[in-house]
């Protein structure tokens, strides 16, 4: 069966520009499949099309019958004074309407009034379909697995970060089981830990997804097919994101393999044409064969050259380094509040190694780069760097001073370069043409970390800083930059949430959680099966532990002295309750004996309690 169905879409924002120019295609329900393409290409575009967001010019989306389709970006309006735990409370809303009708009949049901007893099991039926009886349950678990803790499901949702905001909405779509998942960037504003889950929850959820994603760890954990938009049409790929690497390539390849052997006809034709040309004046027939090739030609000249993706041409200037130490760092405490998010970290880092600092978001990992570039003060310890260090770094959320400045007057003023200097090397970062006088406000995210790069890798530095280096940053711009990365032979430090990067780059893992630092020297996969082994032996200390508490805890001598001091004193107050019915039945000899023989057995476990009290006495 079919879930979204894509015909002939054509969209434009220019006139004579269509971004998105009659792509055809189709997801079958339950499929995985990602949406490719470099940025710019229409992919979101595409995706507001599918939902109604936006009107396409041409064409048409059609969905399976009864499916509804999800947007991660599209986040509805909410009343002022809704909660974060208020917008996650929506997606069961319905259910909620359910619980309050079958509380009136019960209310009805409880006071001895009428009620219609079909309605009433008509809705439990209906409430338990849709677990009605879970749903804090399940709004807890998601909530926990997306990195959205208690403190943020307290506050108001208008007062939420975009990220934030992007990250409650995902919950509450898959709250909803919304049949169609249309994730754009789904892990741009998650931590690993919550994109794992999210990767574990997409292999069990039973709907579709249809995803944009630059995270290539991701679509290779989760998509089964792929489908490019290029020059806004659609090509497909019938695999993973590995898959479609080594596939593009080879259709490549195959294509000009067949442009080389055309231009080789192309020139052969042209020989024949020349000749017959020569021989035929005069011969009509040799002339209508020379102007036929002629004609076969020129259509064969139509076949342009294929093309790969033009790659920047940069790399990062180095400064060698004269010492073991690039920096070390000494007892450093930070706290915000009661909140401690460094204590007394302890760490030596020598030149040339390339470490990958990682945890949870929130934990302090912006923090510690802004100590180490001398941003903020530590409330205890500190940071020493080596001599000679020349250190250079991206942030995270890159800002200008002066962003009214056009690209090319903000590398000159930036770099004290001559303009010829500056267009060069812009042009080597893709900022060409017109680009260079574009005013550095009307940058996109991705584009404003390209600027700083470009200012960053002129400089002759030893110790690069980069903060989340690819968060902006689509597939092609990604591979530019780690290709750069590989011919920088110096120390690099990078936060980063992106797998495939720090499987690339990193040598050593530091995760900063709860105020500490754990330190592994090695690469991220080795960390990962590393981490696994921990919580195996963890797991199977908690699993001894279960079971012992559920063995029988020997009792001390004295608990037992007590225990029977106890039995002791009531079995003698036994013997004086016998003792006062054998007074008040004396002229009754029936009960008499009965009497009798009951004080006869108490006496006797008496006896028994007393021995057993000596035993342990002595």
């Amino acid at each position: 069966m079919i879930d979204i169905s894509v015909k002939g879409i054509v969209k434009a924002f220019e006139e004579d520009k269509n971004i998105l120019d009659g792509i055809s295609f189709e997801v079958n329900e339950g499929e995985r499949v990602g949406l490719l393409g470099k940025n710019g290409a229409g992919k979101t575009t595409l995706f507001k099309v599918i939902v109604g967001e936006l009107s396409s010019d041409e064409g048409e989306v059609v969905l399976g019958t009864g499916k509804r389709a999800g947007l991660i970006s599209q986040i509805p309006v909410y009343p002022p004074e809704y909660t974060t735990e208020d917008v996650l409370k929506t997606a069961h809303n319905a259910v909620y309407r359910l619980r309050s009708r079958m509380e009136k009949i019960e209310q009805q049901m409880s006071s001895g009034a009428d009620y219609d007893a079909k309605e009433y099991d008509r809705l439990t039926a209906e409430f338990e379909r849709l677990g009605g009886y879970d749903i804090d349950f399940e709004r807890d678990k998601v909530a926990n697995g997306l990195d959205i803790p208690a403190d943020m499901r307290a506050r108001l949702f208008s007062q939420l970060s975009g990220g934030e905001k992007t990250r409650v909405n995902l919950a509450r779509l898959i709250l909803e089981n919304t049949d169609i998942l249309l994730l754009d960037e789904p892990t741009n504003h998650l931590d690993l830990r919550a994109t794992e889950w999210l990767e574990d929850y997409l292999a069990k959820f039973k709907g579709t997804v249809l995803t944009i994603s630059h995270d290539r760890y991701f679509l290779d954990k989760v998509v089964t097919r792929v489908v490019e938009i290029v020059n806004g049409k659609a090509e497909f790929y019938s695999g993973n994101y590995s898959f479609y690497v080594t596939e593009k390539e080879a259709r490549y390849e195959e294509q000009l393999k067949r442009y080389e052997k055309e231009q080789k006809e192309i020139k052969r034709l042209e020989e024949s044409a020349d000749r017959l040309y020569q021989w035929g004046t005069g011969n009509k027939l040799l002339m209508r064969k020379s102007f036929a090739i002629q004609s076969r030609i020129e259509r064969m000249r139509q076949t342009e050259r294929p093309r790969k993706e033009k790659t920047m041409s940069a790399r990062f200037g180095e400064r060698e380094f004269y010492s073991d130490e690039l920096f070390s760092v000494k007892g450093l405490k930070k706290s915000f509040g009661s909140k401690v998010i460094l204590d007394g970290v302890e760490l030596e880092v020598a030149g040339g190694e390339r470490i990958a600092l990682i945890g949870d978001n929130g934990t302090g990992k912006s923090t510690f780069i802004n100590m180490l570039m001398n941003r903020e003060k530590p409330d205890e310890g500190f940071i020493k760097l080596g001599p000679a260090v020349k250190s250079a770094y991206l942030e995270q959320q890159v800002h200008f001073d002066h962003p009214e400045r056009s690209v090319l007057d903000t590398m000159i003023y930036e770099t004290n370069c001559t303009p010829q200097a500056a267009r060069n090397r812009l042009g080597a970062f893709k900022f060409s043409g017109e680009d260079v006088f574009k005013p550095v406000s009307a940058l996109s995210g991705g584009e404003l970390s390209r600027l700083r790069l470009c200012i960053l890798m002129r400089e002759d530095i030893n110790f690069l800083i980069l903060d989340e280096p690819t968060n902006h940053l689509d597939i092609a711009s990604r591979e530019w930059i780690e290709e750069a990365l590989e011919d920088y032979n110096e120390a690099l430090l990078f936060v980063s949430h992106d797998r495939y990067f720090i499987t690339r780059f990193a040598e050593r893992i530091w995760e900063l959680s709860d105020g500490k630092i754990t330190d592994f020297r090695g690469g991220f996969e080795q960390y990962k099966a590393f981490k696994a082994r921990i919580q195996k032996q963890e797991q199977t200390q908690k699993e001894v532990k279960r079971k012992e508490s559920k063995k029988p805890k020997p009792q001390s001598t004295e608990k037992k002295i007590s225990a029977l001091e106890k039995k002791i004193s009531a079995a003698e107050g036994d013997i004086k309750r016998i003792d006062g019915e054998i007074e008040l039945y004396s002229a009754d000899y029936e009960k008499l004996n009965e009497l009798f023989e009951e004080k006869s057995k108490a006496e006797a476990a008496l006896e028994a309690l007393y021995e057993e009290w000596a035993e342990l006495a002595d």
